[in-house]
């Protein structure tokens, strides 16, 4: 099967998430080790997922972005997806975020892929500027989001978990 990415970078390859990636979209979002920092119902039961997975295919259809599901090249593995997605509604905002399977993580996969968006971003959507947040609790986020070159903006109420997120900018025009 080939697949057609819209996106590529040395490892991985990105793709528009579709209705027939219920399977793959369980093996992220209903894992705990996974939701637990970043929505408040810890593992998501089949039917959120669902519920979840169709908001991304609705922002892309609606906003042309989503939380893109990225894969190895090498295996064809699914990894876990990194995107974007309107901030608070305004779509004159873009958040920037990522969610990896347990089993890829610390390998530079995360990093790897937001350094694809961001420059999707700002090459082929003309994007000034992305936010970006984690949960408080998530170093290895916080770590991510200073070495992509994010600035802390300020700390805000996530309704996801209902905890103060810090969040972060990161400005596309400064080369």
């Amino acid at each position: 099967m080939t697949v057609d990415h819209f996106l590529t970078t040395e490892r991985l390859g990105f793709r528009h998430w579709s209705d027939e990636d219920f399977d793959l979209a369980i093996s992220l979002w209903a894992d705990p080790r996974v939701t637990r920092l970043i929505d408040a119902r810890g593992r998501l039961a089949p039917d959120e997922v669902r519920e979840r997975l169709a908001r991304e295919i609705r922002n892309q259809n609606e906003v042309g972005v989503q939380y893109w599901p990225f894969f190895l090249l090498t295996s064809g593995e699914f990894v876990g997806c990194c995107g974007l997605k309107p901030y608070e509604g305004d779509e004159d905002l873009w958040e920037m975020g990522f969610h990896l399977r347990f089993g890829f993580w610390g390998r530079g996969l995360a990093t790897e892929a937001a350094r694809a968006v961001i420059r999707y971003a700002a090459e082929e959507l003309g994007v000034a500027s992305l936010l970006a947040g984690h949960n408080p609790l998530n170093h290895a986020s916080r770590r991510i989001l200073g070495k992509l070159g994010f600035r802390h903006l300020r700390d805000e109420v996530f309704s996801g978990t209902g905890l103060v997120h810090p969040l972060y900018e990161l400005d596309l025009r400064k080369g």
